[in-house]
């Protein structure tokens, strides 16, 4: 029978969708050869494809022309198998295959592809580079693990598009080419032809066009967008990446709070993650203080405690001078860790000095004595209202640290971390969903001498704020959000300013005079002439999403084609050089490192 007859007599079938109910059927099998076994009479061969895998069996007695068709077949070859399902003998069923109970017993074969020996295997029992899994990514993303991963980003994706359809919002697509308001990390430029010295820029979001959807009455706005950041990478962070980008008209901070609460109790149980709600919230003060961070992990204690007013008038200078300087002293209490070595105290001192202090100090409560790594520099009463403050316990150890409150939030942030993973005290299984609200709307850059936005230059000011706006940038707060997962921002948003003139005085604080703001916004400020209605939103990062839904550790588990730490794209070998007559035209000149040095 010819292959195209047969393709029409027995439809294809998924090697991992056999079943007890197809015993006796004739299918027709196109996979990959995932193992093959001779067994002296008796060809065994593991077909695999997205559904799974299944098993051929093959004897070479009763179908010669088969063997034959089979004879030169290893790993990785793609065939073509027909044959009938049948039941295996009890004691050859593998429980550790979906389709274990059969297996197809081959009446005719095609090899469709052969294969060159492989560079790694792809079972995963093999230890791999990252390089070389990046460089040959097709065959990286033949293995189970990763295309179980897209399969749940799928349906991660089906989800969020259905739950906003329901809800009536509308998928709007913005431009990928559009002009650089630089603003955070710098843009990915693009250079016009027809314009020679005019560039567009890569979206680092669709922040002005979805607030202009705002203005034309689109009311609802969703879009699965793609978005490009030239900025240092991280596991959790890639060059272009994709977001789930929200705006409504007419909302308060409550609307995005329950719209995305629903969003989370809809689709995080696709990993197996329950979703309490509402989610507890915590101002961005109170998290920085208490936790070191404004996105903080509540799956476990360790909150750090302030002893400033308690240690400031002690003997011990270091405190006294960092108090006296504006600085604070505050640490937490680790149970169980008064053993803790010398070196694991150098290398806890060594993390906070990369964080910006001086290092760290210890307090240990062991056989009831309170014993502090300064011999003598406080007494006794200081000593137990230090404990206490921390709640350090019998057997316990606090660190400590005396530096500028943003250095002592991150380096004691980055240690709370750091102690919870090595005495385990992150339970297993647990998850803690939180809202951080009232972060500050601005902060000063010592460097330039001039306040930036903390989120981008459209976060509307909190209205209690509004007098303080020009005499005090610092104290305003903003109708900013962040929703976290167990110390990992899921994503952030804000009311905006719809108002032209509040736009125009936050463009002021921010150093952005009359002239500037036309040629960088004008588009969107005349927009905001026209009838703005009040908006706001939000974005959340869908490949964070898909990487915790996957439980993976980096976000390269669930995006098809990423990036190195260097933006460099392996497998294609991008970025490259281009031809010199694609420059010409474009009116580009390429100055090399010897120019760029006498230049």
């Amino acid at each position: 029978m010819a292959n195209e007859e047969v393709q029409e007599v027995f439809p294809r079938r998924g090697a991992g969708t056999l079943g007890r109910d197809d015993v006796g059927r004739t299918v027709r099998l196109q996979a990959w050869v995932q193992r093959r076994r001779d067994h002296g009479g008796v060809l065994f061969l593991t077909l695999r494809d997205r559904s799974g895998i299944g098993q051929v069996v093959v004897h070479p007695d009763e179908q010669p022309a088969v063997a034959q068709a089979l004879e030169a077949v290893r790993a990785e070859w793609v065939v073509e198998i027909v044959g009938e399902v049948i039941l295996r003998t009890p004691e050859n069923v593998n429980r550790e295959m979906a389709t274990g109970e059969v297996e197809v017993a081959a009446v005719s074969a095609v090899v469709l592809s052969r294969s060159e020996p492989l560079p790694f295997v792809l079972d995963g029992k093999a230890e791999v580079s990252d390089e070389t899994r990046l460089r040959y990514r097709y065959l990286d993303l033949r293995r189970a693990e990763l295309q179980k991963n897209f399969v749940l980003r799928d349906r991660l994706t089906h989800e969020i598009r259905n739950y906003f359809h329901e809800r009536g919002f509308l998928d709007v697509e913005t431009p990928i080419l559009t002009r650089s308001t630089p603003e955070g990390a710098r843009d990915y430029l693009v250079p016009s032809r027809v314009r020679r010295g005019s560039f567009y820029a890569l979206p680092q979001s669709p922040q002005l066009f979805k607030q202009i959807l705002m203005v034309a009455g689109f009311e609802k706005y969703v879009q699965i967008a793609r978005c490009f950041r030239d900025e240092d990478l991280r596991a959790d962070r890639q060059p272009e990446f994709t977001q789930v980008d929200v705006e409504m008209s007419f909302p308060t901070e409550e609307t995005i709070y329950a719209l995305i609460e629903g969003l989370f109790a809809r689709i995080f149980p696709l990993g197996g993650i329950d979703v309490p709600v509402p989610f507890p919230r915590m101002k961005y003060a109170d998290a920085v203080t208490r936790y070191g961070t404004d996105r903080p992990d509540l799956r476990f204690g360790l909150e750090i405690a302030d002893l400033s007013e308690r240690l400031k008038d002690s003997g011990f200078r270091a405190f006294q001078e960092t108090v006296a300087a504006g600085g604070v002293i505050r640490g937490f209490a680790v149970p169980g860790a008064a053993e803790a070595s010398r070196k694991q105290v150098d290398g806890w001192s060594e993390i906070a000095r990369r964080s910006g202090a001086a290092g760290v100090l210890t307090l240990k409560r062991k056989n009831g004595e309170l014993a502090f790594q300064v011999k003598n520099a406080l007494t006794p009463a200081q000593l137990e209202a230090a404990a206490e403050a921390l709640g350090l316990e019998e057997g316990g150890l606090a660190l400590i640290v005396a530096a500028k409150a943003p250095v002592a939030a991150a380096a004691l942030g980055t240690l709370r971390l750091e102690l919870a993973k090595s005495y385990g005290l992150i339970p297993a299984g647990k998850h803690a969903f939180l809202w951080v609200t009232e972060f500050p709307n601005f902060e000063w850059d010592a460097d330039e001498k001039r306040w930036f936005a903390v989120h981008h230059p459209f976060t509307g000011p909190d209205p209690r704020d509004l007098e303080h706006l020009e005499s005090d940038p610092g104290s305003v707060r903003a109708l900013a959000y962040d929703v976290v997962l167990d110390g990992l921002e899921l994503g952030g948003g804000s009311i905006r300013m719809h108002d032209p003139e509040l736009q125009s005085r936050v463009f002021q604080v921010l150093g952005i005079g009359p002239d500037e703001a036309r040629a960088r916004f004008g588009f969107f400020l005349d927009a905001l002439r026209y009838g703005a209605p009040p908006h706001g939103g939000i974005a959340l990062g869908l490949d964070r999403l898909a990487m915790v839904l996957a439980g993976a550790s980096s976000l390269r588990e669930v995006i098809a084609f990423p990036k190195t730490a260097s933006a460099t794209d392996l497998m294609t070998e991008a970025p490259s050089e281009v031809d010199a007559r694609q420059l010409r035209e474009l009116g580009i000149q390429v100055m090399g490192e010897e120019k760029k040095e006498g230049a």
